[in-house]
């Protein structure tokens, strides 16, 4: 899993299918070492744009930052309860329930082009917080929470609602997750697995290679 982009900022995933499990992402590796990703106000004014929650970056305070992880982490242990069988705690549903009740952003659609594009008013954080509460509410009110998954990668953990046809999706992205997982379990397979896949790999070219070609 990605620790950091390019320009050294945390690296936000958005894999999850539904705006409040993302939110829970931006905690890393959450089996291992707990990756924060919302450190600073700045990385929650560039995660609220990144996840299409607002269009330009809000001004947001370090309180802000501190309402923003709990709520995250109530939504995240009310998930986890419900996925174990147990039922939410009574604090975490308080937190959900008290976002989800205060007024939303304003949404409208803007013609551009021939295309209807989504926009968003110039928002306060507590708006967002409110609008990815009530993306909770409706998510863990409905059927669909029973498709809620955890990765099944052992340094992933993130949760993703599982939208296949059969419902049996492992993990948060085939691309990076699912083919680290199957290779690690082709390696355990074989003891020359590792050899056997260096063999197949591409081989890279030496400095006079690459000169010659």
């Amino acid at each position: 899993m990605p620790r950091k982009s390019g320009d050294g900022k945390p690296a936000f995933r958005f894999l999850a299918g539904r705006a409040c499990l993302d939110l829970t992402a931006t905690v890393g590796e959450r089996r291992r070492r707990q990756a924060e990703r919302l450190r600073t106000p700045q990385d929650l004014a560039s995660w609220l744009v990144a996840a299409g929650l607002a269009d330009d970056p809000p001004a947001a305070s370090r309180q802000d930052v501190a309402r923003a992880r709990t709520l995250r982490e109530a939504i995240y242990e009310t998930i986890r309860r419900r996925m174990a069988g147990r039922p939410a705690g009574q604090g975490d549903l308080a937190i959900i329930n008290n976002w989800a009740g205060r007024p939303p952003p304003r949404a409208w659609l803007e013609a551009d082009g021939g295309q209807l594009r989504a926009r968003h008013d110039a928002s306060t954080v507590a708006g967002l917080l409110a609008s990815l509460a009530r993306d909770a509410v409706d998510l863990l009110g409905s059927p669909l929470a029973h498709r809620i998954r955890e990765c099944a990668a052992e340094d992933c953990a993130l949760l993703f609602l599982d939208t296949s046809r059969a419902g049996r999706r492992r993990w948060c992205s085939m691309a990076a997750c699912g083919a680290r997982d199957k290779m690690a379990a082709y390696r355990a397979r074989r003891p020359d697995g590792s050899a056997v896949y260096a063999q197949l790999a591409p081989r890279r070219l030496t400095q006079a290679e690459r000169a010659d070609g």
